[in-house]
């Protein structure tokens, strides 16, 4: 396996593990996101860079996310629509 494809089999495997512990999170707050999954798009690429694609969510949903992540958790920008 040449040293690029092998990269982008890791940078795949990486992606869904982190889907994986994303969902698990998630759940253990109470929250499902049905459409949470790789983009389908970036991983059809000859040299894959995966996307996760949060997808959408019911407003109850989205405000439950907002409850359930610390204000600034994680944020290490100035920039305002990140605080």
């Amino acid at each position: 396996m040449s040293e690029s494809r092998e990269h982008s089999a890791l940078c795949v495997e990486e992606a869904e593990d982190t889907v994986k512990e994303l969902r698990s999170a998630l759940a253990r707050a109470g929250i499902i996101l049905p459409s949470l999954r790789i983009d389908p798009t970036s991983r059809a690429r000859e040299a894959p860079c995966p996307r996760i694609e949060l997808g959408g969510c019911s407003v109850d949903t989205a405000a439950r996310l907002a409850a359930a992540l610390p204000h600034g958790a994680g944020v290490e920008s100035e920039d305002p629509k990140w605080t």
